[in-house]
């Protein structure tokens, strides 16, 4: 496979779902027409004002401006969505992976395994560390058949995962130091930090040959092949 693979949401899935929130936009502008008469006719009925301006228009002109207001809103959603999600790039000689704009990429000769961890996208390094982990939306078959064009070594699962084990404050038996990390990212894990400080934790730690993964904020840790 000479071509390299865009794992992410395509430019033409993003149409459709912009189309579908401009029928869901349609939807909406006709209930909140049918709203703002039922509620004009009742005098008691709160917030008159807005009501009476919305009925003021003329159809088709209300209905067709709800909607494409309801378009333009979803279609925006739908793009800061894929600013949000991650894209990989996989090619023969590395993987780049984008989020928010930012690109950073891994050396295709660092990488010794590549898997999904549920939906979270792996590469695995020839010590047994992580060389990148992150939220994935793509399916897996997708991201398989990418690694394995491309001539990556690919695994259903993660093949450490039984090594884990859930981090306590204090614990003994782990580099100097990397008991301040982990409590620094474990506070950050439960205050719900930005992604990009808990990648920076989890880049810190694995210096020091320590592996990190996350499961409803509670965090897990193993060490790295070159360091047991």
């Amino acid at each position: 496979m000479d071509e390299p693979s865009v794992l992410g949401q395509s430019n033409r899935e993003t149409v459709l779902a912009g189309a579908a929130f401009l029928v869901l936009g349609a939807g909406l502008g006709w209930l909140v027409k049918i709203a703002a008469k039922w509620m004009v006719s009742l005098p008691w009925a709160p917030m008159q004002g807005p009501a009476e301006l919305v009925t003021s228009f003329p159809e088709p002109g209300l209905t067709i401006g709800i909607a494409c207001l309801g378009g333009l809103i979803g279609l925006g959603l739908v793009l800061y969505g894929r600013y949000e999600d991650l894209s990989v790039t996989v090619a023969a000689d590395s993987v780049t992976l984008t989020r928010k704009g930012q690109s950073w990429q891994v050396p295709g000769s660092g990488i010794a395994l590549v898997f999904m961890d549920d939906k979270q996208f792996v590469l695995l390094g020839h010590d047994g560390g992580e060389l990148a982990r992150e939220k994935c939306d793509v399916d897996s078959k997708r991201v398989a058949a990418a690694a394995k064009g491309h001539g990556y070594a690919w695994a259903e699962k993660d093949p450490y995962k039984d090594a884990f084990r859930r981090w306590v404050s204090g614990m003994a038996g782990i580099p100097e130091g990397a008991n301040a990390l982990l409590k620094a990212r474990s506070v950050a894990l439960e205050k719900g930090s930005d992604h990009e400080q808990l990648r920076e934790l989890s880049a810190d730690l694995g210096k020091l040959g320590i592996v990190v993964r996350d499961e409803k904020k509670k965090q897990y840790f193993r060490m790295s092949n070159a360091t047991s």
